[in-house]
């Protein structure tokens, strides 16, 4: 497996924890942030191999969020996985727009987390 560092990002604690154990049980690093201004900053500095991305959130939503980390050269390669409660056809579309590579509907499972990881090998 050549996801070895990952990072979450989402202003719930409950679901950042989750997200946490999930990632870091399938022997992944984890980092983790609150806010999509913080993750601009730990994509950057630790350039992890995945992105899992909130989209509601304050101050700076996911889209924003992965709209800069796409213009950005130091983090453009990175992928990015939407885990949002915006499930609808429009928010994949739009996400897909924005430049996410997936989307994960909350609620999820384990699965459907690691398959996430499984797939941007």
């Amino acid at each position: 497996m050549s996801i070895k560092k990952i990072l979450v990002c989402d202003d719930s604690k409950a679901d950042r924890t989750k997200l946490e154990t999930i990632v870091s049980g399938a022997g992944c690093l984890v980092i983790s942030t609150d806010c999509g201004k913080d993750a601009l900053q730990q994509a950057v500095s630790e350039q992890p191999d995945l992105i899992f991305l909130d989209i509601i959130m304050p101050d700076m939503d996911g889209f924003e969020t992965c709209r800069a980390l796409q213009n950005d050269p130091d983090t453009k390669s990175i992928p990015i996985v939407f885990v949002t409660s915006k499930g609808q056809k429009a928010d994949r579309v739009w996400a897909q727009m924005q430049g996410g590579k997936d989307l994960v509907v909350k609620p999820y499972s384990r699965e459907d987390i690691v398959a996430q990881i499984n797939n941007s090998v």
